[in-house]
């Protein structure tokens, strides 16, 4: 049998071990979780371990991503622009995480400029111009999109994407120049017709002018009321 100190002994271990597991726990097997792809599971531990721990800014990366698995994307919003003052080294990959969430919701210009913070925090974040590259593409600003995807190639050389983002940016250049043709094609038009127009007025114009002068031919003399010397008796 145990003495009463030895249970004691037992129950302080006991304690000390379960202090030491419940107090690092909630982040460690909420990331074990979540490394695991079980979001569901993850969640209650990550959310747990943002109050027990509100420095710990993995557990908000983790959990904010854990809400976007979730499709809880305004909670991944709130939380993400909580964190994003304080996030220091991660700063990068706060925002552009905050980047997919707003991409995901259909929000393109606030997606596009927390990726663009992303790249102020970390001008070599890779994954940044891709996605902003995507989002400049979506709306339709083709120039600043191939110079996001030649960025990303230029950090990632070994892509597995690199044949469809060339193609991609091939693509786009033909288009801009057939659009650069057409609207060559649509100003030579245009001044055609000006000019046709011009020749035109300028004909019509000369023969009004000619008319005028005829005119004034024929009547040349006539304005003025001719003056007669002769007087007139009355018997």
């Amino acid at each position: 049998m145990f003495s009463k100190k030895k249970a004691f002994l037992v129950l302080a271990f006991l304690y000390v071990s379960l202090s030491a597991v419940y107090g690092q726990s909630s982040f460690t097997q909420g990331e074990e979780y979540f490394l695991r792809n079980k979001p569901q599971d993850a969640l209650v531990f990550l959310e747990s371990a943002i109050t027990e721990n509100p420095e710990n800014i993995r557990a908000f990366l983790y959990l904010g991503l854990t809400y976007q698995q979730l499709n809880r994307l305004d909670e991944a919003i709130v939380l993400f622009r909580r964190v994003l003052p304080q996030a220091d080294a991660d700063t990068a990959l706060i925002a552009y995480n905050l980047g997919n969430v707003y991409y995901a919701k259909g929000n393109i210009s606030m997606a596009e400029d927390f990726y663009t913070q992303a790249l102020e925090a970390n001008p070599g974040f890779a994954s940044a111009y891709l996605n902003r590259a995507n989002a400049r593409l979506t709306r339709q600003a083709l120039q600043d999109a191939i110079y996001d995807y030649e960025s990303y190639l230029n950090f990632e050389p070994g892509s597995s994407q690199r044949s469809r983002i060339e193609q991609l940016i091939s693509a786009i250049r033909s288009d801009f120049a057939a659009v650069e043709r057409q609207r060559i094609i649509e100003e030579a038009k245009a001044a055609a017709e000006a000019e046709r127009k011009k020749r035109i007025l300028d004909e019509v114009t000369a023969s009004l002018q000619s008319a005028a002068e005829d005119t004034k031919g024929l009547s040349s003399g006539s304005e003025d009321i001719l003056g007669y010397d002769s007087e007139f008796e009355l018997e």
